[in-house]
């Protein structure tokens, strides 16, 4: 009796099977059945203040890259900016950020600003250096208020702002295609009155948009400073390095047209 099991216990281990080492391997490298199971069980990581500024600085990075090319080829300014414009509109009412999306539109925003700003060089020397200083001064000491000021916005204020920077993007658009219809200024060129001195409508609106994007840096700060706090996932940190580009790309915009009044 005894014999036989063991020879029937050798028949049955001849006719198994041999696992190499590498499926040995292989099967002590598995994880546990429980886990195997459970199926993928990975959070979304909390984003992070750092998260924010990588992101940033890649952005802005490309965005220079971008730059350079419409530096050097100014014509490319109108296309780029048209298509900027279509993926700005894609990025800001997309429930969920897209990378890809986002990096494309400071890729084209880029060529936009390098191939503008050839421009305003050419008709004005060193006002590009101007433009970009004031800009990173007027960056550096909205976000000091933000930091050791403790400036927020209520409620009552986020919702001014939005149909103030709503309003003035509505103005803009139509001021563009007038412009670009009557071959004209549009509104910026209309000249007025104003004690006895007369200026260009443009320098008004140009003071007004300044202001408007300066505050609009404060809400873009509060929205990063809330997110972290309320641990939102870590793929919205690229929604919030492209609402800052977009704040300082018409920061930059506005000031580099304002400096160009003043020349004038």
């Amino acid at each position: 009796m005894m014999n036989r099991a063991i020879n029937q216990g050798a028949q049955a281990g001849r006719n198994q099977p041999v696992m190499s080492d590498e499926e040995l391997n292989n099967l002590f490298n598995q994880p546990a059945a429980q886990n195997r199971n459970a199926g993928p069980q990975v959070a979304d990581r909390a984003m992070t203040y750092d998260d924010v500024m990588m992101k940033t600085g890649v952005l802005f990075a490309i965005l220079l890259a971008g730059a350079a090319v419409g530096w050097f080829v100014p014509v490319l300014a109108l296309p780029a900016m048209l298509i900027g414009l279509v993926l700005g509109l894609i990025n800001a009412f997309k429930k969920e950020p897209n990378k890809a999306l986002i990096i494309s539109y400071a890729v084209f925003e880029g060529v936009f600003l390098g191939g503008i700003s050839s421009i305003f060089e050419s008709m004005y020397s060193g006002i590009v250096l101007q433009a970009v200083l004031a800009t990173v001064c007027v960056f550096g000491v909205m976000l000091a208020l933000f930091k050791f000021k403790g400036v927020r916005y209520g409620s009552k204020m986020k919702k001014f702002m939005l149909i103030a920077v709503g309003g003035y993007a509505i103005f803009s658009l139509i001021n563009f295609a007038v412009a670009m219809f009557t071959g004209t200024g549009g509104a910026r060129s209309i000249e007025i009155n104003i004690m006895g001195m007369t200026m260009p409508l443009g320098v008004i609106i140009g003071i007004v948009a300044t202001v408007l994007a300066a505050m609009t840096l404060i809400m873009d700060f509060q929205m990063i400073e809330e997110g972290v706090k309320h641990k939102i996932p870590e793929k919205y940190s690229w929604m919030c390095a492209f609402s800052l580009m977009v704040t300082l790309i018409w920061l930059y915009i506005e000031i580099l047209r304002l400096l160009s009044y003043f020349r004038d």
